[in-house]
């Protein structure tokens, strides 16, 4: 029960659909500044100078250095005789690396194992390696591990391809 000597200070909600109930005022970003307060100056943006930087150019032999870079497009060069792309966006070349001494190391695969250009395709990339100007030596690592499958290709070899 109820007892109506009990006075205690509440409100209760306005109903949803009472019409005639006060909104609450809305805050407003004026409300949040303290004028009386001193305004710090604002710092510089760190970004400046980050965006007007220039990115570092890789060394020779480095990922995406001069060499490594006329390397591979030396490798784009060579086609798969079966199929009109190039070995490097087929995906049969899995690293191209070049060290201090300029020489060159490549790994690559084939297809299957009874490619018919099993014998060849290994000579002429080191062949074509070799060739660049800058690069001392070319040695081609032949590897099986990971086995190649059409994922390793690029997304030009796909649409060439009809894969896309």
């Amino acid at each position: 029960m109820t007892d109506p000597t009990d006075r205690r200070d509440y409100v209760a909600a306005p109903a949803p659909n009472d019409t005639l109930a006060v909104k609450p005022p809305r805050a407003r970003v004026s409300d949040a500044i303290d004028e009386d307060r001193d305004m710090a100056p604002r710092q510089r943006d760190y970004l400046d100078g980050f965006l007007a930087a220039s990115p570092i150019a890789p060394a020779e032999g480095e990922a995406g250095g001069a060499l490594q870079t006329a390397v591979v497009d030396a490798l784009k060069e060579i086609y798969d005789p079966e199929i009109p792309v190039n070995i490097y966006d087929l995906g049969l070349i899995y690293g191209v690396d070049v060290d201090d001494e300029s020489d060159v190391t490549i790994t690559m695969t084939l297809t299957t194992p009874h490619c018919p250009v099993a014998e060849t395709m290994p000579g002429e990339v080191e062949l074509r390696a070799s060739s660049v100007p800058g690069i001392r030596d070319a040695e081609v690592e032949l590897v099986w591990d990971p086995p190649w499958s059409p994922e390793k290709m690029s997304d030009e070899a796909r649409l060439e391809l009809g894969m896309l």
